[in-house]
């Protein structure tokens, strides 16, 4: 096995990706999201550039209140292709080294080495995407996952930063368990109620009592995770998404079922299209619908067979959104957003 991970991390990447190609951006607050227009209702910020953050712009902030912080910031439409193709580059800069790498998505990987030196394979790592990408990329070192990429938390941004597994109760052991990759505000709540509240507690966690209270997989998992993450062996595998998804947050809401039905059809034929065009067939279909109160639900439904045709998609769309109404959902309601799930084959033929 390896003994060091390296967590790669791009920064700032959709922005960065826009500003590779448009080289007079560089130094602007750059916002990416929804098709780039601050005056349309109801879209969302993907990513800001550092620029755009010292104004106070966040991912998930709507395009509109993004424009009222940072008047002067260049609004652009986010391109899935350009990321797609830019992640691509970047991933085969680091397989082009004497590594595991594992991929979780456009802007990250896990590096798996032997090496006696991380920190300058990290430097050399660096250099290599910068000349062939033109991106700026943060690394974390560490003896598991979890090390690593807490140390590129304090890597971030441009840096390098290595966390060892001696290092990890000193350094992170009075902070909160939600401090940790893996543990959200949920998790913590149920903790908390075991009077479990900070890394360390956690790591010093009764074996049996999170099992009782988590079930006997994950609650061990957990107390691993207190005491720096598991050491796993990195899958170095081409990263395919397992599912895909399109969804529609409407500048107006949606009123009347035939209006939601023509749009649920509408968005089950565009994301089949994207994932038929990759050479997948679907096995899975989900529907999501979020009503103005913002109360969201999702239904989803197995296909009898592995399917290419769009047809077949637009008929199981409709047919979980039947599922809604036997649940008691009236979709008559005004409607905010819609989106429609697929599921890929996992090994297709």
């Amino acid at each position: 096995m390896p003994g060091w991970i390296l967590h790669v991390d791009l920064d700032q990447f959709l922005a960065a990706v826009e500003v590779r190609r448009r080289p007079e951006l560089a130094g602007r607050p750059v916002v990416v999201g929804g098709d780039g227009n601050p005056r349309r209702r109801r879209q969302v910020v993907a990513t800001a550039s550092y620029e755009a953050r010292a104004h106070g712009v966040l991912s998930g902030m709507s395009l509109s209140e993004a424009a009222r912080r940072c008047p002067e910031a260049v609004f652009l439409p986010s391109d899935h292709p350009a990321y797609d193709a830019a992640s691509v580059e970047v991933m085969a800069t680091l397989r082009a080294f004497p590594v595991v790498v594992e991929v979780w998505g456009w802007d990250e990987a896990f590096v798996g080495t032997g090496t006696e030196d991380p920190m300058a394979l990290a430097r050399e790592m660096q250099g290599a995407v910068h000349r062939r990408t033109k991106l700026h990329c943060s690394i974390g070192i560490g003896e598991t996952r979890l090390l690593a990429k807490t140390a590129t938390g304090v890597a971030k941004p441009g840096g390098i930063a290595r966390l060892t597994r001696a290092e990890w109760i000193p350094t992170m052991g009075r902070r909160p368990v939600t401090a940790m990759w893996g543990i959200g505000e949920r998790t913590a709540a149920r903790l908390d109620a075991l009077g479990i509240t900070t890394v360390e507690e956690l790591a010093r966690a009764d074996h049996d009592t999170l099992a009782q209270a988590f079930g006997p997989r994950i609650g061990p998992s957990l107390r691993i995770l207190g005491l720096g993450g598991d050491d796993r062996p990195l899958v170095d595998e081409p990263w395919i998404p397992r599912s895909r998804s399109k969804e529609e947050t409407f500048e107006h809401d949606v009123r009347g079922r035939t209006d939601v039905e023509r749009d649920v059809a509408r968005l089950a034929a565009a994301v089949t299209e994207e994932v038929v065009g990759a050479g997948r067939r679907i096995t899975h279909v989900a529907v999501k619908v979020r009503f103005t109160t913002f109360y969201t639900r999702s239904r989803i439904m197995k296909l009898a067979v592995p399917t290419t045709d769009v047809a077949d998609i637009v008929e199981a769309a409709a047919t979980v959104l039947e599922r809604f109404v036997a649940a008691g959902f009236d979709l008559d309601r005004p409607i905010r957003l819609l989106g429609v799930r697929v599921v890929r084959e996992l090994d297709p033929g």
